[in-house]
């Protein structure tokens, strides 16, 4: 039987230049290593508790035209890596005029309470806190944003909420609240 994640990753794998960054990608131990099936071990780089330097490590891939999906096991481990998406990914079309274009995907999701509650700092939604942060008032009419927010919040909208990721040309946080 086909899993949705599992369809949307292989899909993701097959863009030009897709690699796969995060913990939990090559070596398994994370539950998003099971949605990775079928997607080679040649487009994974499994990195350390590193958060800012991923998304920092997916801004310079994207500039040497790779396509990189960064993986957060949890929302809330994004967080860390704050300084890197909002004053770097977000900004980075902003302050060199347009000459410099990321494309960055991050997949993350909010953490399940069932079976085993994982606690606050594993299980937090904050999902609108990033379209604030993400938006930009670039005169009091017109307002930009540079970095898609994606939520799913059901199985049925996988894979589509992934091909209209793949179409965009902004990079896009895709946050898994199923």
């Amino acid at each position: 039987m086909s899993n949705p994640l599992n369809d949307a990753m292989r899909m993701l794998a097959a863009q030009p230049g897709a690699i796969f960054i995060g913990q939990g990608v090559a070596a398994d131990g994370v539950a998003t290593f099971d949605h990775l099936e079928g997607v080679p071990f040649s487009q994974r780089i499994e990195t350390p508790v590193v958060e800012e330097l991923q998304v920092g490590m997916g801004i310079g891939m994207s500039l040497l035209g790779f396509l990189p999906i960064l993986i957060y096991p949890r929302m809330d481990f994004l967080l860390r890596a704050m300084d890197q998406l909002v004053n770097h990914l977000d900004k980075l079309e902003l302050m060199s005029d347009g000459q410099f274009r990321p494309k960055v995907i991050i997949r993350t999701r909010v953490g399940s309470r069932t079976p085993l509650d994982p606690g606050p700092q594993h299980s937090q939604d904050h999902i609108t806190a990033f379209r604030w942060l993400l938006s930009h008032k670039l005169t009091p009419d017109i307002e930009a944003t540079y970095v898609n927010v994606e939520r799913i919040g059901w199985h049925g909208e996988i894979v589509e909420t992934y091909r209209r990721v793949i179409a965009s040309p902004k990079s896009s946080i895709v946050v898994e609240a199923l």
